[in-house]
């Protein structure tokens, strides 16, 4: 049965156009991010390894592993560098999508968000590809890193792939009207890192200073992640995955109703 009946014969309908952009888009994407650069796996893969390595070595000097409750340090520190690297380079490509594919806008068919969604998905499955690869090589060198509970830890995932994804929406549209927005949120990357307690824990924090910290919704994936792995791990105070999806549907919305509101802005700065 044809998708349209009342369509033209041989004609396509929006879904099967949007469906070939959304294609071409992504095996565009795919090859531009793969396999332009040469290093660009290698960079990939070597972020996080160096951050483990070098919190490893901080791990010696402070007895970090001390301070997570029922869970290895290091398989939980891995778990927090990559659930948060997800969010973060969702939001970080989502900002240069648009940019990246202005050429591609003198056709109809495509659109800026066209250009967003692609590249989220495209970074998605980049990220998820090196999180397997991470979890293989831990546990050939002997670290915990079986989910107890593998249904859990892929939900919790395909949140924070969608936490990024309305960042993503948001800060594309915000850093392309105005570029100085752009700049802030690059600058506010590390200090993100920190205070969603993807290295350290939280909960060593005082009352009154997680009730803040709380309000942003990376710890709250980031500790159902890790709940997923470690079946005991005692999570933060607070973590509320309601939270987290009210949150993110919200950016999700928005993202989308700027993308609609600002359309021919977007195509045209």
């Amino acid at each position: 049965m044809a998708d349209n009946p009342t369509a033209p014969r041989g004609a396509r309908t929006p879904w099967q156009v949007t469906r070939s952009v959304w294609y071409a888009m992504f095996m565009r994407e795919a090859i531009s991010r793969t396999m332009a650069d040469r290093m660009g796996w290698f960079w990939m893969i070597f972020e996080p390894v160096a951050m483990v390595a070098i919190m490893i070595g901080i791990r010696s000097f402070i007895s970090g592993g001390r301070l997570v409750v029922n869970a290895p340090f290091i398989p939980w520190m891995i778990a927090g560098l990559m659930g948060f690297f997800l969010v973060r380079e969702g939001m970080m490509r989502g900002m240069g999508a648009i940019d990246g594919n202005r050429a591609l806008f003198a056709y109809r068919q495509v659109q800026p968000v066209d250009a967003v969604l692609t590249r989220n998905f495209l970074e998605g499955m980049l990220r998820t590809f090196i999180f397997l690869i991470f979890i293989v090589g831990g546990l050939m060198l002997g670290q915990e890193m079986y989910p107890d509970n593998a249904i859990s830890v892929m939900a919790a995932w395909l949140s924070l792939w969608s936490l990024g994804l309305g960042l993503g929406l948001v800060t594309s549209v915000a850093s392309t009207l105005v570029p100085e927005v752009g700049r802030v949120v690059r600058m506010i990357s590390l200090p993100l890192l920190i205070i969603s307690g993807v290295i350290l824990p939280l909960n060593s924090l005082p009352h009154w200073l997680l009730e803040y910290l709380m309000l942003n919704p990376i710890p709250h994936g980031l500790e159902t992640l890790r709940l997923g792995f470690f079946e005991k791990y005692h999570v933060v105070q607070g973590t509320s995955m309601l939270y987290f999806w009210l949150f993110t549907l919200s950016l999700i919305a928005i993202g989308l109703l700027m993308h609609l509101r600002f359309i021919d802005r977007l195509k045209a700065s």
